[in-house]
């Protein structure tokens, strides 16, 4: 019999989570290959906030969000927008998210996103003691901030955070200008995660954590998977040149995993909210740490780049073309807290994989019990990757996680 540590592990998607996975496993001894259409890093895991956010238990589907999205979706400043091409196809989603904005739903998602966030920095932690982020990595929390019309919102989810045991700091106006001077002064309130972290640049960290997974003897392999089988309780993976079979194999390609797992017969209800980011490079200096404004739901970020500004959320698929109207958005927000800022830079669009009920897949297929599921992480991905590498290593190692995985499990559809 083939000894458990001698298997082969096919990972498909080369993201935050993917690499993360890679590498945990073959730290444990597993023979892995990497597969990805795209160089590492270059999706999502490229343009995020870059904020670490052990803080962001509080999920989007809450009761009170019902009542303020027709305002979001009205503004032109909002958080929020659709493609109306796409609103067809998003309804069986949208149905499914109504019926977790409640009460006793909200409590659930927050208690479990808290169990593995609550890890998320010490499983980095690990993986960075074998690899040189000097300067990519700042340890100076992160700020968020509204005015009044915003508190009511903002009270939920400072007390729901208070009861999950989250480290935070209610700031007054002074307090706020204290930490960041430069910003305009539109705030009337606000709250400090003093235990966030952000990158620097996210892509130079995961680049690093992919040359390790590569140094330890991982395989990378470009090409891109068309379909993947099960032949003989064995994974077999089609990519646009060839076969690979697998002893197991692990689906890790964010917003992309539904192509696969519908292949699958698994109706796993993920689908994509669109992110944007700017870059006004050369004014970095301009903040010490990343700072959110929730009455516009868009945040700043310090980085090599310039301060990337991210945010908006934007229910449209994969296909539809990059929307110029998120972007003016995007930079009349950040101008709107800092009036010098110049022309903007680096127009970009990614995709975040989001669930209706805003946990993400972690765990075995339903059907097949050699291939497993990480992904619909939605705004939390670069978060929790090596949290994720982590428990999924474990689970195709038979070591106990000392968690409850339930809640992660794809047949909670």
């Amino acid at each position: 019999m083939l000894s458990k540590k001698k298997f082969s592990v096919g990972v498909i998607g080369a993201g935050i989570q993917g690499v993360c996975i890679s590498l945990c496993l073959i730290k444990k001894g597993f023979k892995v290959t990497l597969l990805d259409r795209s160089e590492p890093g270059n999706s999502a895991s490229y343009g995020n906030a870059g904020h670490f956010s052990p803080y962001a238990s509080v999920p989007i589907n809450r009761p009170d969000i019902l009542v303020d999205v027709p305002a979001m979706l009205l503004s032109s400043n909002g958080p929020l927008a659709l493609k109306w091409n796409y609103v067809p196809k998003m309804i069986p989603w949208i149905i499914k998210f109504i019926k977790n904005c409640t009460n006793k739903k909200m409590k659930h998602t927050a208690k479990y996103m808290h169990q593995i966030l609550d890890l998320a920095l010490p499983a980095y932690d690990e993986l960075f003691e074998e690899i040189d982020i000097s300067n990519l990595v700042e340890k100076k929390g992160i700020m968020y901030f509204w005015n009044n019309q915003n508190l009511k919102s903002r009270e939920l989810e400072i007390n729901l955070r208070k009861e999950l045991g989250v480290e935070q700091k209610l700031l007054n106006k002074h307090e706020i200008h204290d930490l960041e001077p430069n910003i305009r002064q539109v705030y009337d309130a606000g709250v400090f995660y003093p235990s966030a972290r952000h990158a620097r640049n996210p892509k130079k960290i995961l680049e690093k954590l992919f040359e390790l997974f590569i140094q330890k003897g991982g395989i990378f392999e470009k090409q891109n998977v068309e379909e993947i089988k099960y032949e003989n309780e064995k994974p077999q993976i089609k990519t646009n040149k060839k076969i690979f079979s697998f002893d197991k194999a692990v689906i890790a390609c964010g917003a992309f995993s539904k192509q696969l797992t519908d292949q699958m017969n698994e109706k796993i209800p993920l689908d994509t909210e669109r992110g944007y980011h700017v870059h006004f490079k050369g004014y970095e200096h301009l903040l010490q740490r990343p700072v959110v404004f929730q009455n516009r739901g868009f945040g700043i970020t310090p980085m090599e780049q310039g301060l990337r500004v991210v945010g908006t959320v934007e229910f449209g698929g994969l296909k539809n073309p990059l929307n110029k109207r998120r972007i003016k958005n995007l930079v009349r927000n950040a101008k709107y807290l800092f009036p010098d800022l110049p022309e903007h830079e680096d127009e970009w669009l990614g995709f975040r994989p989001t669930l209706p009920d805003y946990l993400p897949v972690i765990g075995p297929s339903k059907k097949y019990k050699n291939i497993l599921y990480a992904f619909g992480h939605h705004h939390l991905g670069w978060t929790l990757g090596a949290i994720t590498g982590k428990i999924i290593s474990k689970i195709i190692n038979e070591e106990n996680t000392n968690l409850d995985l339930n809640p992660y499990i794809s047949t909670r559809f």
